[in-house]
């Protein structure tokens, strides 16, 4: 599979859930430059591609073209390998499995849909990043070496893992002795 950030994941994800895999919206944590940025990445690996939007259906804008359309985003073939699905599986939706609105909402159905709930992911170059990735190695990371690599002093390095990885960002940290190492920490999925 191919590795992707955890903001491309869902966004790819999200997109394999909808009618014809649009992947707007995009995260409600993704905006401005951060989302252009992640966006471009993902055109140009071809995980997602620009088609013109049918704002007859409702279709979301990504951009403007200038004479009056927009275009939407679309994830790829390949963007949905990336994420394991088999494209042919995605594109025969089990019954009801669609988020598509119906013409007649029930009377008491509200008409507009829910927000999805918000999901945080860090940026990319920050010392939260370099802590995650270095939790995500093979062989994790001991305290001195986060230390090391980000700057932080050995509270601010624990702390970081109980509160921003742990409680906001749910991921599942272990700490385990290793012989001639100390403690390691490490994210396993």
């Amino acid at each position: 599979m191919t590795k992707l950030s955890d903001t491309q994941a869902i966004i790819l994800s999200s997109a394999a859930q909808r009618p014809e895999h649009i992947a707007l919206p995009l995260p409600e944590s993704l905006r401005g430059g951060a989302a252009a940025k992640v966006v471009g990445a993902m055109l140009t690996k071809g995980f997602l591609k620009e088609v013109e939007a049918d704002l007859r259906k409702g279709e979301p804008v990504w951009r403007e073209t200038g004479d009056g359309h927009g275009v939407t985003l679309v994830a790829t073939d390949a963007g949905l390998a990336a994420i394991g699905i088999d494209p042919e599986d995605a594109n025969t939706a089990p019954a009801g499995a669609t988020d598509a609105p119906t013409e007649e909402a029930a009377p008491d159905t509200p008409t507009e849909p829910k927000a999805a709930p918000k999901t945080r992911t860090p940026r990319e170059g920050t010392k939260q990043a370099t802590l995650i990735a270095m939790l995500r190695a093979p062989d994790g990371a001991t305290i001195e070496e986060i230390m090391a690599a980000t700057g932080w002093l050995s509270h601010t390095a624990r702390g970081a893992m109980s509160g921003a990885l742990k409680k906001k960002l749910g991921l599942t940290i272990t700490s385990d002795k290793v012989d001639g190492r100390g403690r390691v920490y490490a994210i396993r999925d």
